[in-house]
């Protein structure tokens, strides 16, 4: 399976603008440029894109260990908070944290903390990137 992206750039980098779309139609040629990555401008960022995905994906591996350990989430609840620093050699993304909030009838903490390192792990966007991973999974009541 492949599924496309697509950027499109002018000007220089803090005057410039660009649009990013995605196959599905679900971005479409949406605002991004200097001011909305590195400050407040309206529009959206990679880094926030991949906040977004891995949120996404991370959920969904969540939800896969959960059934093999014979639960089923009533509500699973992610934030991923993606860090990028300016380092020696230019930018780079250094952390992700994903905050997780779970409403799981009859599911006790060991279990539901062993399947939420189990996604974490095994979620194809964690794998990709080369960032520290950190997580805080809370089950409610």
């Amino acid at each position: 399976m492949k599924r496309t992206a697509s950027a499109i750039w002018s000007g220089g980098l803090k005057d410039g603008k660009g649009s990013i779309s995605t196959q599905s139609g679900v971005l479409s040629n949406s605002q991004y440029g200097f001011n909305t990555r590195f400050e407040n401008g309206p529009g959206t960022n990679p880094e926030e894109l991949i906040a977004a995905a891995h949120a996404g994906c991370f959920t969904m591996a969540l939800s896969m260990q959960l059934g093999e350990a014979g639960m089923t989430a009533e509500r699973l609840n992610t934030t991923a908070a993606v860090t990028l620093e300016k380092l020696e050699d230019g930018f780079a993304i250094t952390a992700v944290h994903l905050d997780l909030t779970a409403k799981i009838p009859g599911a006790n903490q060991a279990a539901f903390e062993a399947a939420a390192n189990k996604a974490k792990a095994g979620c194809p966007v964690s794998k990709l990137l080369n960032a520290k991973i950190t997580l805080d999974a809370k089950l409610e009541a």
